[in-house]
């Protein structure tokens, strides 16, 4: 009975896809857990509180925690947006095929290509960061080269086992979903029952923070904590036409991913705050590096060194779900005819069912970013967030652009007459967070550039995308091979 229910599907599914315009290459062959595994590794609480809690505690205070609960209540206005949508459009590429949906081919392509852009950068990022735990681990000095070694080893690692297939890469995301649920509830649990140095009520204090200019600045620039760390559940979007049902599970996966991602996250924030012996300290600067301390002084050299493996664990598995999603997004746009080398881009292995075209720019671009001079590195780095954000406003935007053309939802989930409220109040929470990713201020930032980096980097990844709209023109025209017939019709 089971057989036959899952092969309806099987066979429900692939009509929804001919429906869209498509046949079945990819493989469709996980479901809802293995596709909030995939959105789950890719937010990875371990990867952001640990990239960011200092930053986050010197500059807001322990009060900076309460930016939690507002990024995440923002994001959730974005994750119904893209359930809505996703629900009705389950596509791989998930950004580039919403947009395309919902507006037309030259927006989504602008849109697929600021997300895209951003994804093969972020690749590059999490992966040039795996160094910093890799080297203590395995006693290694910390060099450029090093660093430069690893990450392009990440990278290609992540190239392969992305090349066998989406099941490899659900079997990788769910041990990094246990990993990182373990490590971080269990790090959490054991610093508040046996190494709590300050009282709960410590993280309604600013503890000075914003001196004499008042707190909201302060606070928003923490902010930067909660929205760096918020977003991957569109993740679960991109490899949609792999998920078996994806109208039902591909929105659920994105809740739970928010869902869970935010509570693990803020449990560990708050934990390592009630930790931290001297909060004073982390916030002069003369304790950079408050997890460190907290780990050494609570489980030794041992427990540190198993802390390095779990963090180290969590950057990769990290850096290659990242990987998977940038590789549907260039398979969607070359499959569409939308980009110079289409069909070595969307040709799709017979037996892998991948295309090894996509996966190879996924190796390449983060690859080649890692090798370039390590301030040029930073430069780069430094749209990868933005980028992303972007990206996300672009759907946020098609949707309400769409409704006022008469778009009504059809998916499996829909917001019905809260759709517009949603998407409205999602779209001023993304420009707002676009905004304080944006906006450097304070020492070391006195300088224009400086300053204005994330948006000049934004704006010249947009202007690119811009000339090559303009100057080649794509249209889309999906390959010949990619199309439904009859049968998949049937």
């Amino acid at each position: 009975m089971a057989s036959a229910s899952h092969t309806a599907q099987a066979g429900a599914d692939e009509r929804q896809l001919a429906g869209l315009g498509y046949r079945q290459q990819l493989s469709r062959s996980i479901g809802l857990f293995s596709n909030f595994a995939v959105g789950f590794t890719y937010l990875s609480p371990v990867v952001g509180v640990y990239s960011l809690f200092a930053f986050g505690l010197a500059t807001g205070g322990p009060a900076f925690i309460w930016s939690v609960p507002i990024v995440v209540a923002g994001q959730f206005m974005v994750v119904f947006t893209f359930s809505e949508i996703a629900s009705q459009f389950p596509l791989a590429g998930g950004i580039y095929q919403w947009s395309k949906r919902l507006v037309g081919p030259r927006y989504a392509f602008v849109s697929g290509w600021m997300y895209t852009a951003a994804l093969l950068v972020t690749v590059a990022a999490v992966a040039y960061a795996a160094n910093t735990f890799a080297a203590p681990l395995f006693g290694w000095e910390n060099t450029p080269t090093s660093t430069v070694l690893m990450a392009v080893t990440v990278i290609v690692v992540g190239g392969i086992l992305n090349m066998l297939g989406i099941r490899r890469l659900a079997l990788l995301a769910r041990a990094g979903l246990v990993v990182e649920i373990l490590g971080t509830l269990g790090l959490g649990a054991y610093l508040l029952l046996f190494d709590r140095n300050q009282d709960f009520g410590v993280i309604f204090d600013t503890m000075g923070a914003g001196g004499g200019e008042g707190y909201l600045g302060a606070f928003l620039a923490a902010a930067l904590f909660s929205v760096w760390i918020f977003y991957g559940f569109e993740a679960c979007g991109d490899i949609a036409e792999e998920v078996h049902n994806p109208s039902q599970k591909v929105p659920r996966a994105m809740q739970m991913t928010l869902a869970v991602g935010a509570a693990t996250s803020a449990f560990l924030a708050i934990a390592l705050i009630l930790a931290v012996p001297d909060i004073g300290a982390v916030m002069s600067g003369a304790d950079a590096s408050p997890i460190d301390s907290i780990l050494l002084a609570n489980f030794g050299d041992t427990g540190a060194t198993i802390a390095l493996a779990l963090i180290l664990f969590a950057f990769v598995s990290c850096t290659i779900a990242i990987q998977g999603a940038a590789i549907r997004l260039v398979y969607s746009f070359a499959r569409d005819g939308m980009v110079v080398g289409s069909h070595a881009l969307s040709t799709v292995h017979p037996r892998l069912h991948m295309p090894p075209g996509a996966v190879l720019v996924a190796v390449l671009v983060p690859a080649v970013i890692t090798l370039l001079p390590s301030a040029t590195v930073a430069i780069i780095i430094a749209f990868a967030v933005v980028g992303i954000y972007v990206g996300f406003q672009s759907v946020v935007l098609a949707s309400i652009i769409a409704r006022t053309r008469g778009w009504r939802p059809s998916g499996s989930f829909t917001l019905g007459r809260w759709g517009m409220l949603v998407n409205v109040v999602g779209l001023v929470y993304g420009v707002s967070a676009i905004l304080i990713l944006s906006y450097k201020s304070g020492e070391g930032y006195d300088i224009f550039f400086d300053r204005w980096l994330v948006p000049i980097s934004t704006g010249v990844v947009f202007l690119i995308g811009l000339v090559y709209l303009l100057v080649f023109r794509p249209s889309e025209n999906i390959r010949d091979d990619a199309r439904p017939d009859s049968s998949d019709m049937g």
